[in-house]
């Protein structure tokens, strides 16, 4: 009897009803509300239109790296405080607040497998401080790239990042030479170098390692730049064209090789590895 069904309708963003923020996710892309278990399954991409949410680090790890196989290197490694920054937090004050939400720095480091194929990879974390590039970053990749050439293993990196940490100054800046000095090395020696664009990948990060790979994949409507919108605009005095330092922009202008689907960006990766440097798959 009619009164007995009910309509299987999607939560919509405009319903007045309060939303548990630990049950429901709303969809920035289409305002859709979303269950945060059947978003997680889908890896934090809308099944109503595909907008890519957010990902953690560790989920990056846990999609990306065969189950049981990833080994996390330099987990121990804390940053300084060289200029004793304060502004209007001290820094070592911020770098607590970070690590008390369970995160230990902007990037974590390992090897792992994927699909088979032993690898080396890099995920930063737009968590911690707005993924900023500070000394233990910038280590933490170069120590990484350095097991990549010693281990002849594929190097992955995942990008996201507000850019440069402005507290450690100069440290800071020198990040950008030393991992693209490692990596210059590491295609010296033939060793395949895979760099996967994520949103926000922005700053030094951009003008460094995150776009010097032998291919160099986005997801789809990732804001990828040196500099943000705003800022350029203010500087040039024009107005940016539609799209402008997107995913899409920069494939459409060659400045990546392919824009991927987070659903598929592990299938991707390995069709990489395995076709175009078949001799890493052994």
């Amino acid at each position: 009897m009619a009164w007995f069904k009910k309509d299987k309708k999607p939560l919509k963003a405009q319903d007045r009803r309060d939303v548990p923020t630990d049950v429901f996710d709303k969809c920035k892309g289409c305002g859709e509300i979303l269950y945060r278990e059947r978003l997680a399954q889908n890896l934090n991409v809308c099944p109503d239109c595909g907008y890519h949410l957010r990902v953690s680090a560790q989920g990056y790890v846990s999609f990306l790296i065969d189950s049981g196989t990833f080994v996390e290197m330099d987990e121990d490694l804390r940053a300084a405080d060289p200029l004793t920054f304060t502004d209007m937090k001290p820094y070592p004050n911020r770098i607590a607040a970070a690590e008390a939400k369970g995160k230990k720095e902007a990037v974590i480091c390992g090897t792992g497998e994927l699909d088979g194929i032993d690898v080396v990879l890099s995920v930063m974390d737009f968590e911690f401080i707005g993924g900023s590039m500070g000394s233990v970053v910038g280590e933490k990749i170069a120590r990484a790239g350095k097991v990549a050439l010693e281990k002849e293993r594929p190097f992955l990196i995942v990008s996201a990042s507000g850019g440069a940490r402005m507290q450690e100054g100069i440290y800071s800046l020198m990040q950008m030479a030393k991992t693209s000095t490692v990596l210059a090395r590491i295609h010296d020696a033939g060793i395949p170098f895979v760099s996967i664009l994520t949103h926000p990948t922005t700053g030094g990060v951009t003008a460094s390692f995150a776009m010097l790979g032998d291919v160099n994949l986005a997801e789809p409507g990732a804001l990828v730049g040196f500099a943000g919108p705003r800022v350029i605009e203010e500087t040039i005095k024009q107005e940016l064209p539609q799209g402008f330092q997107r995913s899409e922009f920069l494939l459409e202008h060659g400045m990546v090789d392919r824009v991927v689907d987070r659903r598929k960006l592990k299938e991707s990766v390995v069709t990489i590895l395995r076709h175009q440097y078949a001799g890493w798959s052994d």
